[in-house]
This record gives C-alpha cells, sequence and structure tokens, in this order.
C-alpha cells in the first residue's frame, strides 16, 4: 500500500514522503494513529495545503520532546527480578516493564516509546532507547537485579552479579575497608584514642591511691 507519512517514522521516511508499506502495517497502526494518509490524489492535495501548519506543529512538539529527553538522559533505574546462579532470569524485562520504571523514576512513557529488539532475560546493565518523538530519543540504563543491594553493587562494578561474585564483591569492600584504617589519618586516630585511654586509666589508678 502507498501512503504519505504525516511524520518521520524510522527507517521508512521523513513527512511527506510517499512510500510502500505492508497494508497490515498501514491499517493496524499509521493510518489509525494518524502517522500517515492514504497515496490518493485527493489526499496528496490536502496534504500540500496542510503540510505547512503540520511541520509547524512537528517543530513544536519536538521542541518539548528534546527538552524531556535533555533531562531523561543518562537516567538509572533498577528492575528487580529473580534469577539463578548464572544469571539468567526467570522470565523477563520487556519494554512495559521498562516504562513502568521509569514512569515511577518520575518520567511519563508508554511501552511504546522503548525501544527494545526483544525482552531481556538476563542480569546486568543495559543502554535502552525511549523514543520521545520521531526525531527525538534518549538513552537511559536498566539495572536488571535480583535486590537492591544487588543493584547498586553492579552499578558500582558495571556488569552483572553471578554466582560467587557477590560473595567476593563483599570481601573486596570489607578489604578497601581494612586497608582505610592503616591510611595515616586512620592511624593518628586510633593512635590519639589508645593515648587517651591510657591517660584516663592512669588517672582512675591514681585516684585509687
Amino acid at each position: 500500500m502507498d501512503i504519505i507519512l504525516l511524520e518521520r517514522i524510522e527507517k521508512l521516511g521523513q513527512m511527506g514522503d510517499v512510500v510502500k508499506v505492508k497494508a497490515g502495517f498501514a491499517r493496524n497502526y499509521l493510518l489509525p494513529h494518524k502517522k500517515a494518509l492514504r497515496a490518493t490524489k485527493e489526499n496528496l492535495a490536502y496534504f500540500s495545503t496542510q503540510r505547512q501548519q503540520l511541520e509547524a506543529e512537528n517543530i513544536k512538539h519536538r521542541d518539548e520532546a528534546q527538552k524531556i529527553a535533555d533531562k531523561l538522559n543518562g537516567l538509572k533505574v533498577v528492575v528487580i527480578r529473580s534469577a539463578g546462579d548464572t544469571g539468567q532470569l526467570y522470565g523477563s524485562v520487556n519494554a512495559r516493564d521498562i516504562a513502568n520504571a521509569v514512569t515511577e523514576a518520575g518520567f511519563t512513557v508508554q511501552r511504546s516509546q522503548v525501544v527494545m529488539e526483544r525482552p531481556v532475560k538476563a542480569l546486568g546493565l543495559f543502554d535502552l532507547r525511549v523514543r520521545l518523538h520521531p526525531e527525538v530519543s534518549a538513552t537511559i540504563t536498566a539495572n536488571i537485579a535480583r535486590s537492591e543491594d544487588e543493584a547498586a553493587e553492579q552499578q558500582r562494578l558495571g556488569h552483572a552479579i553471578i554466582a560467587g561474585e557477590l560473595e567476593e564483591a563483599d570481601e573486596e569492600r570489607a578489604r578497601a575497608e581494612a586497608e582505610a584504617m592503616f591510611e595515616p589519618e586512620a592511624i593518628e586516630r586510633v593512635n590519639a584514642e589508645a593515648e587517651e585511654a591510657a591517660e584516663e586509666a592512669a588517672a582512675a589508678e591514681s585516684d585509687e591511691k
């Protein structure tokens, strides 16, 4: 079916382009969502008279979407799911799950705006695109983890935590804390506390005599 695009459609064309698409795609999506018109002689003439107004409206909507994208870009959302030791989820995370997480973070988006080639089926950090306008998108990071603590650790490490890695991460953090105790400032603090305790003990012994 030949249609006239009323807005830019990714992988199809720009506003005003006449393109050929599958009839089902046109009838079920493009035409009912007012993203295109059938490429008839009457519609071509109509579009010609309305093009200037449509382009002005598109610029307005694009600018509004860009303001939101500037705030949304770089957003990190956490999605908690059950998973096995290998990191495979018991189920999956789809566009609706991501849209809900982004909405909970304060940005209202629909699942149709979340660009995912396929559902996520493993733990980890995933960069995903949210399409706010045909010409404007934002990139967010979905942190898929088994718990909030694990999500924080994955964010720190930059990758999924599978069997044994959480324990290793805990040990690494404990080592870092132990090493920090031997930094000059920490040693000075410990020595000062020891001297103070010794002075208090000596004073107490003197009082007893």
